[in-house]
């Protein structure tokens, strides 16, 4: 009996259109999402190469208005010089693309912080030397360190009478300078308890409005140029473990933030008003 003859298996010769369909709807996607990306907000671009060249100028780095430079926007921006923006849109960018300070009024108030710290140190060398007054600098600006032992007594809010002259001496520079200041009161971590404070919470304020009262009231200082803070003992300068360290941290302290109030503008325009001077709760000593 014959075998039977197998027929031979039949070879697929389009099995590459598979793979080839595949890469080209990889292609098409890819070009897609090229074509998708490159579709950017003209009038956006405009306006930031707007804001780019204000801030160069109000810097000073362009001495002379820009070359110019054509957007293809809906509506063309010429970026020719500042004088041709329109004064709205210039204004809102100079807002922006202005910085608060200038790099060069940094510099201006730093050098004036610096001065200011000889001529505090040259007035208080007797406190500083006793240890009732310490300096420093921080990022927030001078700071003058009031240490208890030489101005307030332990659990009290009014400064020692002896205390007097050399707390004039400071006001006096710094009524000069014209500056800002934040009182803040600090203390160690000792609790208290007694019949006028119950936390150290109040304590340190107490004795930072005490200050900012003084200063208003006897030395004339503008309120709209103070702000005071209690920081109880959440603020160290020195380790409680040791009797020396509490001490230091038993302070009030005035930070000099720089020159000129601010003065935020309310919504309809107007000034925000000058606050009152505190209350006059107790006689100046």
């Amino acid at each position: 009996m014959s075998r039977r003859r197998r027929r031979a298996p039949h070879v697929n010769h389009e099995r590459w259109l598979v793979s080839y369909a595949d890469f080209i709807t990889l292609l098409f996607a890819f070009f897609v999402v090229l074509y998708a990306s490159s579709q950017v907000d003209k009038r956006k671009v405009g306006r930031l190469a707007m804001a780019i060249q204000v801030a160069f100028e109000q810097m000073g780095v362009f001495q002379t208005p820009a070359s110019q430079l054509t957007l293809d926007v809906p509506q063309p921006i010429a970026l020719r010089s500042t004088q041709a923006f329109e004064a709205g849109d210039r204004a809102a960018i100079v807002r922006i693309a202005s910085p608060p300070e200038s790099a060069a009024d940094r510099v201006t108030e730093n050098g004036d912080l610096v001065q200011l710290q000889s001529d505090l140190e040259t007035a208080l060398a007797s406190e500083i030397k006793r240890k009732e007054i310490a300096m420093r600098r921080e990022a927030d600006g001078l700071v003058i360190s009031l240490r208890e032992a030489g101005f307030f007594e332990s659990g009290g809010v009014l400064m020692k009478p002896g205390s007097q002259s050399a707390f004039d001496r400071i006001a006096g520079l710094l009524r000069q300078k014209d500056c800002r200041l934040r009182i803040e009161g600090h203390t160690d971590d000792v609790p208290i308890h007694n019949e006028q404070f119950s936390s150290n919470w109040e304590l340190s304020t107490s004795r930072a409005t005490e200050v900012v009262r003084v200063l208003i009231l006897r030395d004339g200082y503008s309120p709209d140029r103070l702000s005071a803070a209690g920081y109880a003992e959440y603020h160290p300068v020195a380790s409680n473990s040791t009797a020396e360290g509490r001490g230091m941290n038993r302070r009030v302290d005035i930070v000099i933030l720089g020159q000129g109030p601010r003065k935020p503008s309310l919504a309809g325009g107007s000034q925000i008003p000058k606050p009152s001077p505190l209350a006059v709760a107790r006689p100046i000593p």
